[in-house]
């Protein structure tokens, strides 16, 4: 412990000292003390009568040691700690300053609640990462680039089992959107990537990984060889019907929007529905949806042109026939489909060997050929052709006896040959 006669200055007020007694010795003038020290002439002043004074002790600040007249009771200090560990126990300073702001009524600031909860010990201080160096630029327009992603996590936390958040951000806004689902498939982009579309139109592209989902690894047919075509996945094939551009990403790392988002969402949206004590994916998109607007007011930023690429639609488009599982199948003399393990009966004649199988997102099927509908109805059990089989009476065949003008009768009849006879001759 520094002792009475011991002062402890900082490098920036040892410095101060330096100055003023050059001024106080008169090797300078006290305005060129004032420029070198960057503070006003009554600064300087008040600095030179404080060092003749009180010594070089003089030139430490009077506040230091002393504590704060702005420092916030004790009492408040430890209610929150309180509630902290019993109800926003894992909110990082941030957020549990905004917690306390909205349900508590207590304005703190998340730096003064970090140190706080630094000293108590609840949260470890975190050395901060290197600036992370931009690759590649943002787009310049909204609705230019849409990043989309699945993300496997446990957002209900205990409450339930683990689903699936797919999600989008806009390159060029940091705009989100998103939604829950049971899991990752074609499925469920197609149904997110539908809602993103209803509400700000098409995208001029979609920044996506390799998932199967979203990329096809099947080998190329004759047909695609010959065409000169690689296989497309169903949300491929969707984006191609819809003038979409697919760019794939290499790694996470390319579409680090998107990645960060999901890494934001883990740590502040799963709190906000604990808060809430959400249990179902019913629950959770229904908040979703009050979130995702409240987060974009606060963490969406101009895009660098003002003007928005998305493409509206036309109200008589029909998106659900693009955004579905088409599957093709031929199709039976007997004007039947078999496909996913039933039975389809076309109810009106149709010229073409195969047909297109609609899977749709809401469930429904479709059987189309050139694009036009195609009536059906699904066959639930299979004729017994032995049933149908038309049954004749059996009937005992008379024996047929020829009658006596028949040509074989006017032949005579010869007689049998005696075996003993051609022995002997050995004919036999």
């Amino acid at each position: 412990m520094a002792g009475k006669d011991i002062i402890m200055l900082t490098h920036e007020e040892l410095k101060r000292l330096h100055i003023i007694h050059k001024a106080l010795d008169g090797k300078i003038k006290q305005i060129e003390a004032a420029e070198i020290l960057f503070l006003s002439d009554r600064q300087i002043r008040r600095l030179l009568v404080r060092v003749r004074e009180e010594g070089d002790a003089g030139i430490a600040h009077k506040s230091r040691g002393k504590e704060s007249n702005r420092r916030l009771p004790e009492k408040i200090r430890k209610k929150i700690i309180k509630l902290y560990r019993q109800k926003y126990n894992g909110f990082g300073p941030t957020l549990l300053s905004e917690k306390l702001i909205e349900e508590e009524k207590i304005k703190i600031s998340d730096e003064t609640l970090r140190l706080w909860l630094i000293e108590t010990g609840d949260i470890k201080k975190r050395r901060k990462h290197k600036r992370h160096r931009r690759w590649r630029e943002r787009k310049a327009y909204y609705g230019e680039m849409l990043q989309i992603d699945g993300s496997h996590h446990h957002w209900l936390e205990e409450r339930g089992s683990e689903i699936v958040l797919m999600g989008c951000i806009d390159d060029a806004t940091n705009k989100i959107f998103g939604r829950f689902y049971e899991y990752e498939g074609t499925m469920p982009a197609m149904d997110c990537f539908k809602r993103y579309v209803g509400l700000y139109g098409l995208p001029m592209s979609v920044y996506i990984d390799k998932h199967t989902t979203y990329k096809s690894y099947a080998k190329p047919t004759i047909e695609d060889d010959l065409l000169g075509r690689k296989p497309l996945s169903q949300f491929e094939r969707a984006m191609e019907e819809l003038g979409v551009e697919v760019i794939h990403a290499n790694s996470p790392q390319a579409k680090g929007r998107i990645e960060r988002l999901f890494k934001t969402l883990q740590d502040r949206l799963v709190k906000e529905m604990r808060l809430k004590e959400i249990k179902t994916i019913g629950e959770a998109n229904l908040f979703l949806e009050g979130y995702i607007k409240r987060h974009n007011e606060r963490f969406s930023i101009e895009a660098q042109e003002k003007e928005d690429m998305h493409r509206h639609l036309p109200k008589e488009f029909d998106l659900d026939g693009v955004l579905c599982i088409k599957t093709k199948h031929a199709l039976r003399n007997d004007f039947t489909v078999a496909h996913n393990r039933k039975l389809y009966q076309i109810l009106e004649p149709a010229n073409t060997k195969d047909v297109i199988v609609e899977e749709r997102i809401n469930g429904s099927i479709h059987i189309t050929h050139k694009n036009r509908a195609l009536g059906f109805k699904e066959i639930y059990s299979r004729p017994n052709k032995e049933k149908e089989k038309h049954q004749k009476p059996f009937k005992v065949r008379k024996k047929y006896i020829p009658p006596k003008n028949h040509p074989w009768r006017k032949y005579p009849v010869l007689p049998k040959p005696d075996i003993s006879i051609l022995v002997k001759t050995g004919h036999f």
